[in-house]
């Protein structure tokens, strides 16, 4: 403090920040890139450890005993299926009500704001079918989910069939202390989110739906349940939820150790653990699963059904059998009795999971970098828009120098003058870029029966085209204000976004800083134009979108050559801005109304006449 109060001391430091300010931002820069890949190295970790109580010991006697029956019923519900060409409702509560269930249908409808050529529809109906087994041992305040989503084809019959199966062996066990909802919802995550809209009486999707008639206590957790082959290799863990949401760590950890018990061979994000941490391609695994993680969590779309609970705040994961080369091979019974030893441990759960970490990254299941960890290598990239915000300030408070005769130069006051406009000069190239941010976000569902009409286009290119267009024609839009004011404005303005988004979801804040820094702070209107336009647009957020694409790509070992990604990057686009009408997604209005007006600003302070 003493440091601080002292004008000199201050001044001093001041000084040495400003004439050392481009080493120092080098080095933060580096030294943020450093410390986040060195996250992945196994002792800068923490070993994952139960912290709930109730959970913390896996001596649970698991009785499964009908993978096979399962197995048939599975088979049974896909010749039905096939029958009715969608989900067969009547079968289904049939079904149900034969093992003893409280059986009840949910009617769902929505029109999408543009066709979903991914998964070939826009006007979407379906049913929800979802069966409650009241507790017989608890005042029946508190319930579990186990979903299991019926699609297209012949993905997730089994799913359904170890669904019905469990339902069954869980009728006949006395000891429950909380309901159990067993949900087959209809078009993946649009059924979901109209059972979730309905069982907590919301509605803030637009969504049609009919009223739940059955309802169970409050939710404490929900698994997903994902199975598309009879024959399972490993059983995977999907976290990422809606907006980079993440469940409370101990339902990973729960997970991990019943698979430690059981014998079943488990992975996260598609990769197994490896022990040699200590070579070059042990670390070079947990850096490509770790950054997985923060592709899949930065691009703010729920991987799974159990992404859309998440936002009711209620600890769900998604558990999805994988069918790959691997020689080792896990039944529906082993599959089962996973189940049943986790909804056991969560049946004896006090209160809601609390105790352990909400913000997380994961190199592998037995490891973990907590926020403490992570967040350093933010704040080293985002402590270079201040030091240049500082750098910017000072050569605006500073007086222009005088003579010997102690008269200030003409010139020297009369630029400073022009540097330092008023408010309102200010302000202008504000509004102005915030209106085309709005352009952005407004425009390409508006515009897209206009575009279909004189362009041979489908509506869903056509929606994505346009947005490709107002990204690009809104460029060119310019200023003639006072460069350094707005550079400080835009700097502030930069690094309070990044900040606020980092702490909602740190791996979207993590990667627009890795490229909006490095822009933020070279850009002035004194360096070559040509060049430095090029790097900014490289590092301008739709660029960084489409690296992204085939970043991610390699880090899943399933390269694409350029034609492909860019089909990719256009589906990419188009199903983020359906996730946000569809599920609430933030990650589209942010790039619009946010991060692309304020890289807008800068675009503007390089072309400044």
């Amino acid at each position: 403090m003493g440091l601080l109060s002292d004008p000199n001391r201050r001044r001093a430091l001041i000084n040495l920040l400003t004439r050392l300010n481009a080493p120092i931002c080098v080095v933060c820069y580096m030294a943020g890139v450093a410390w986040f890949m060195g996250l992945a190295f196994e002792p800068f970790t923490l070993r994952t450890y139960m912290s709930e109580n109730a959970m913390g010991s896996t001596m649970v006697e698991e009785r499964f005993p009908s993978g096979e029956r399962a197995v048939a019923t599975g088979r049974e519900f896909a010749a039905h299926k096939k029958k009715v060409s969608g989900m067969p409702v009547e079968w289904l509560v049939k079904t149900m009500q034969a093992r003893g269930l409280e059986v009840y249908t949910q009617r769902f409808s929505r029109t999408l704001p543009f066709p979903d050529e991914n998964k070939e529809r826009y006007m979407v109906k379906g049913t929800n079918v979802y069966g409650i087994l009241r507790a017989p041992r608890a005042p029946r305040t508190e319930a579990l989910v186990l979903s299991a989503p019926c699609t297209p084809g012949d993905n997730n019959n089994q799913a359904v069939g170890l669904l019905l199966g469990l339902a069954q062996y869980f009728r006949n066990q006395i000891y429950w202390a909380k309901d159990i909802i067993f949900l087959v919802n209809d078009h993946d995550l649009i059924g979901m989110q109209a059972w979730l809209e309905g069982y907590h009486h919301t509605n803030t999707t637009g969504m049609d739906w009919s009223p739940l008639q059955g309802r169970g206590g409050s939710i404490q957790a929900a698994l997903s349940l994902e199975l598309s082959s009879d024959v399972v290799t490993s059983m995977d863990l999907v976290l990422e939820g809606l907006n980079g949401q993440l469940p409370n760590l101990d339902l990973a950890n729960l997970f991990y150790a019943f698979c430690q018990k059981i014998g079943v061979l488990c992975t996260i994000q598609g990769k197994l653990q490896r022990n040699d941490w200590d070579s070059v391609s042990g670390y070079s695994h947990a850096v490509q699963t770790m950054m997985l993680m923060v592709m899949k969590q930065a691009s703010g779309r729920p991987w799974g059904d159990h992404g859309l609970f998440l936002r009711y705040h209620i600890e769900a994961a998604t558990i999805k059998g994988i069918n790959s080369f691997r020689q080792y091979k896990t039944d529906a019974t082993t599959i089962g009795r996973l189940l049943e030893g986790m909804y056991r441990k969560l049946n004896n759960l006090l209160e809601r999971l609390h105790q352990s970490y909400f913000f997380y990254l994961m190199p592998s299941l037995s490891h973990f970098v907590s926020i403490g960890y992570y967040m350093p290598a933010f704040g080293l990239l985002a402590v270079i828009l201040l030091l240049r915000a500082l750098d910017l300030w000072v050569q605006l408070a500073t007086p222009p120098p005088t003579t010997e005769d102690g008269i200030a130069d003409i010139e020297q006051v009369r630029h400073a003058h022009s540097s330092s406009p008023g408010v309102l000069s200010v302000l202008t190239p504000l509004v102005i870029s915030h209106l085309t941010g709005a352009a952005l976000y407004m425009l390409p569902i508006r515009f897209q029966e206009m575009a279909v009409e004189h362009f041979p286009v489908s509506e869903t290119e056509a929606v994505v085209l346009t947005a490709i267009a107002v990204y690009t024609l809104l460029t060119i839009i310019g200023t003639e204000q006072g460069w350094r004011v707005l550079k400080l404005v835009a700097l502030l303005y930069l690094a309070v976004l990044l900040g606020c988004t980092a702490l909602i979801n740190f791996s979207l804040g993590f990667i627009l800083a890795l490229t909006l820094v490095p822009a933020a702070a070279f850009v002035t209107p004194h360096v070559p134009k040509v060049l430095s336009a090029f790097v900014l647009v490289i590092l301008s957020p739709a660029c960084t979108l489409l690296f992204s694409v085939f970043f991610f790509q390699e880090l899943q070992e399933m390269p694409v050559s350029f034609l492909d990604g860019w089909l990719l990057y256009l589906s990419v686009i188009s199903q983020g801005i359906l996730d946000h009408f569809l599920y609430g997604s933030l990650v589209y209005p942010l790039i619009a109304l946010l991060v692309y007006p304020c890289w807008l600003l800068f675009w503007n302070i390089l072309f400044w006449k």
